[in-house]
């Protein structure tokens, strides 16, 4: 199997059809084989195109890609406003919901002035049922081989199976410094980075795509793996 592990996307649909273009360019020039396709979490959110980028993952689906979506904390926050949780609004337009809202057709003036409650129940009448059951469809660990794939990372120390998935969607301070061996090669987003972190027993593969205009994927293949990105060029 190939596996191609892509980064925290944040709403930027731009930059996921070029990384697309990019996979399949490299699947292209390699021996064919069933390949899959995972995304590390956090579609939305921050970037201006949210539901266009869930669009995207479900025509890849409606291809017969083989693909995997892990839950990331946005995605999780999004679910829980979706479910009515008033005070998960609140937080969500905190960390970059307000494009994620608008991106569904919420108009901007409304957005300003309306009460929560307002807002939240036209946000639910506009997001299509499709992609709230993609959400609540979303894993928390997709592993395979040597390699476990999380959206934020692991508690060193705590079997696979005891995980929290607060910490799964969350973590950071506990796991980016910890420096002993994990059961896997922990392949993770959540965290921004100037570029992919290569770590001896975890891969960061945030590249702070809605701001740094770098989003990031990495390819594996038995003990072969590499990167990609929409940086000018591939590395």
């Amino acid at each position: 199997m190939r596996v191609y592990a892509i980064g925290d996307v944040h709403g930027r649909l731009d930059l996921l059809d070029r990384l697309l273009d990019a996979i399949a360019n490299d699947d292209a020039t390699r021996e064919s084989t069933e390949v899959r396709l995972i995304f590390l979490g956090d579609l939305i959110d921050r970037g201006p195109q949210s539901r266009e980028v869930i669009d995207r993952v479900l025509a890849l689906k409606d291809n017969d890609i083989d693909v995997a979506v892990l839950r990331g904390n946005h995605e999780e926050v999004f679910q829980l406003v979706l479910d009515g949780d008033e005070e998960a609004l609140r937080f969500f337009n905190r960390i970059g919901g307000r494009e994620t809202i608008l991106s569904y057709g919420i108009d901007a003036e409304f957005f300003a002035c309306a009460e929560l409650p307002e807002l939240q129940a036209a946000l639910i009448e506009n997001v299509p049922a499709r992609h709230i059951q993609l959400l609540r469809e979303c894993e928390d660990m997709v592993e395979i081989g040597d390699y476990l794939f999380v959206h934020a990372g692991i508690r060193p120390g705590t079997a696979l199976d005891q995980q929290r998935t607060a910490d799964l969607r969350w973590i950071r301070g506990g796991f980016l410094d910890f420096e002993g061996s994990h059961p896997r090669m922990i392949v993770h987003g959540h965290t921004p980075s100037a570029e992919i972190e290569w770590r001896s027993n975890r891969i960061g593969v945030d590249t702070g795509a809605y701001e740094s205009g770098v989003l990031s994927a990495i390819g594996i293949e038995g003990a072969e793996r590499w990167a990609l990105s929409t940086a000018l060029e591939t590395v």
